[in-house]
Parts: C-alpha cells; sequence; structure tokens
C-alpha cells in the first residue's frame, strides 16, 4: 500500500446542499451550550469533573482501562500497579497537555510547536516515551492490525519525507476562516489524523484539537467542549468515516458524521453541566447549613476541584486554617457528604470522596 497524500485544503467538491441541512442545528446546539457554560463561575474548577471525563474517554480509544474514580484515588495518594497505573498515568498526561494548550491559548494560536509541546506532555514517562516524544516522525509507519507488514496495513499516513510541508499546509489552513467553523474544525481533525505526524499519540492530540480550535475560532468562550464520548460509543463509524477520506475522498460523510456528533454531545454535555450546576447550588447550601462557617463556599469549591483528596491535602489546597477544616471534614463526613475510602493511619492520612460529584458527572443517580 502507498502511503497516503492528503488533499488540498480546505476540502475540494464538498456537497454544500447535503452538509448544510446539518451546519444550522450543529451551530445552534453548541451555542446553546456554550451560553451555558458562560454563566458558570470559575468553569475550570466547578466543571474539572467533565475535564477528567474527557481524559478517560478519549484514552479509552486508544485502549486504557482506568476510570475516573481510579484517576482521583491514584491523584489522591491510593496504590496502583502494572497496567492500571501506567493507564491512568496517560490519562493525568492527557489532562495536562489540555491544561497547557488552554493557557497557551489565551493569546496565541493553535501552532506546530504548540501541538509537539502537547506531545511531550502525553507521552512523558508512560508506553510510546521510547516514540520521540514532542518530535515529528522521520520514519514511514502505518496503521493495522499487531504486527503486520506495510503490505497488510489498513492505512498508511503520509511519507515522512513529505511530512512537514502537509503539515505546514495544515497549519495555514488553521488561520484561514473557512465558510462554517464546525466544519472547519471537522476538517482541521481529520487531516491531522491522516497525516499522522507522531509515531504514537495521535488520536489523543487530535481529539483535544477539537475543544482547542473551537476555543481559538472564538466558537467557544471555554474549551470546554469534549467529543470523546460520541468518538468513543460510535468508535467503529468513526474509523470508518476517517478511512473513507483517505479511501474514496468522501469528506462529506466524515463531516456529517461530525456535525451529528457535535449535536447529540452538546446535549449530553449541557445535561451534564445542568446537573452539576444543580448539585452545586444544593450543596452550597447543605453545607452552610451545616458548618455554619464563613469558608463554606472555599470548602464546596476545593471538592469540586478535587472530589477524592487526602484530608491533610484539603488544608493546603482550600487555604482554610487546619484547626478550622478538619471538624468541617468531620461534620461533612458525619452528613453523609464524604465517604471514607482510607482511614488516617499513622503517617498515613485519611483519603474521602465527594460521591455525589462522581456521580453526577458520570450521569449515576446521585444518592
Amino acid at each position: 500500500m502507498e502511503p497516503y497524500v492528503p488533499q488540498a485544503l480546505p476540502p475540494p467538491n464538498l456537497d454544500l446542499a447535503r452538509i448544510i441541512r446539518k451546519v444550522g442545528p450543529a451551530n445552534a446546539a453548541l451555542a446553546r451550550y456554550d451560553g451555558l457554560l458562560q454563566s458558570v463561575i470559575n468553569p475550570s474548577v466547578m466543571l474539572s469533573p467533565l475535564t477528567n471525563r474527557e481524559a478517560v474517554l478519549s484514552s479509552k480509544i486508544e485502549g486504557t482501562q482506568a476510570t475516573v474514580d481510579e484517576v482521583l484515588e491514584y491523584e489522591a495518594g491510593i496504590d496502583f500497579t502494572g497496567e492500571k497505573a501506567s493507564d491512568i498515568q496517560e490519562i493525568v498526561n492527557y489532562r495536562k497537555a489540555l491544561v497547557l494548550a488552554s493557557e497557551f491559548l489565551a493569546d496565541r494560536p493553535v501552532t506546530l510547536s504548540l501541538i509537539r509541546q502537547m506531545h511531550a506532555v502525553l507521552m512523558d514517562s508512560v508506553r510510546g516515551a521510547d516514540k520521540t516524544p514532542g518530535e515529528f516522525r522521520a520514519d514511514q509507519n502505518w496503521i493495522g492490525a499487531p504486527g503486520c507488514a506495510i503490505e497488510q496495513a489498513t492505512y498508511v499516513p503520509p511519507s515522512p519525507l513529505q511530512l512537514l510541508d502537509h503539515l505546514q499546509a495544515w497549519e495555514a489552513y488553521l488561520s484561514m476562516d473557512d465558510f462554517d467553523v464546525l466544519v472547519q474544525t471537522a476538517v482541521v481533525h481529520a487531516q491531522f489524523e491522516l497525516i499522522h505526524p507522531f509515531k504514537d499519540g495521535n488520536g489523543r492530540i487530535g481529539r483535544l484539537l477539537i475543544p482547542l480550535f473551537l476555543f481559538q475560532k472564538r466558537a467557544l468562550t471555554n474549551p470546554m467542549f469534549y467529543l470523546s464520548e460520541y468518538l468513543e460509543t460510535n468508535r467503529d463509524l468513526y474509523y470508518a468515516r476517517l478511512r473513507d477520506i483517505s479511501q474514496t475522498g468522501d469528506w462529506n460523510g466524515w463531516i456529517e458524521f461530525f456535525l451529528d456528533a457535535v449535536v447529540e454531545q452538546a446535549r449530553g454535555n449541557t445535561a451534564r453541566v445542568r446537573a452539576i450546576l444543580t448539585l452545586y447550588d444544593h450543596m452550597k447550601r447543605r453545607i452552610t447549613e451545616l458548618t455554619h462557617s464563613q469558608h463554606a463556599i472555599s470548602v464546596l469549591d476545593t471538592l469540586f476541584d478535587r472530589p477524592i483528596f487526602q484530608a491533610s491535602e484539603f488544608v493546603e489546597r482550600s487555604g482554610i486554617p487546619k484547626q478550622t477544616a478538619q471538624p468541617i471534614l468531620r461534620k461533612l463526613r458525619e452528613a453523609g457528604i464524604l465517604h471514607p475510602l482510607r482511614e488516617h493511619r499513622g503517617q498515613q492520612s485519611a483519603v474521602l470522596a465527594f460521591r455525589d460529584l462522581l456521580n453526577c458527572a458520570e450521569g449515576r443517580d446521585v444518592l
């Protein structure tokens, strides 16, 4: 199989009459979601469960097997070993790469340099760390069954000899204004995946680009629109639509799939954000009534930012004096708001979980 040669962007011969039917509903769904985001005070704290969930689901598409709860338990000091520990570290790295890029994009556009930085963070100390993190590949790679030769590959990305030319053309397209921002986002993601510029981690970087590019184009006021839930649920169709571009040049089918994903994911994300906001308001009243403390909001924000935590770490992150924080945590445990995952023992701090938020973020019933 010969290496794929990407088409020039924007894609030629799009069936605009076919695509335009889906453009309106997708943009309306995204705008409603973004309107809700704008009403959230301190979204990076209140909606951190969504970021954790995205990191888990995007990594799951690539085969990792870890849950949001396990990632948070790991960060709270609960030990995991073997494959599970490796999976968790990949998810933690994904989240770090997203945070890094979000901060970068506050006053700069997406660039190839940023993407290399994101990749270095993503691949740091995990499987694939030996595959030149932060560097575009200098070798021919291919996709297929494990261990297959290039002749049996299902897809062969562009030759490394032309790789930089394709990436620079792709980067130039990022700075253009195409006829619709969501259609352009679909093209940006797909072309990146087809170029496949890294030895490993291409899928995760490509999915990170979706909210980042929408944020750069000001279609989002905060880069917190995540598609991985839909893409993971429809994984076979996701890959098939990307493959159709390389095999038959079918950009129309891919763009339609992507716009459908935006509509469905915007609905799901909107419902999840509303549930989190409702829980926040409920807990604000409840914690205030339970503690009668001037620190009630600080307590709540600290729980939302990291719903599984060490009791000793809570004092540092909340900024509440230890002699005040400990009685508050005790009251929250007695009220069933916090649940112990590990009790205090010797030098080992207790690990507590705010289960209502974990359940809410995962769409589980809140007890």
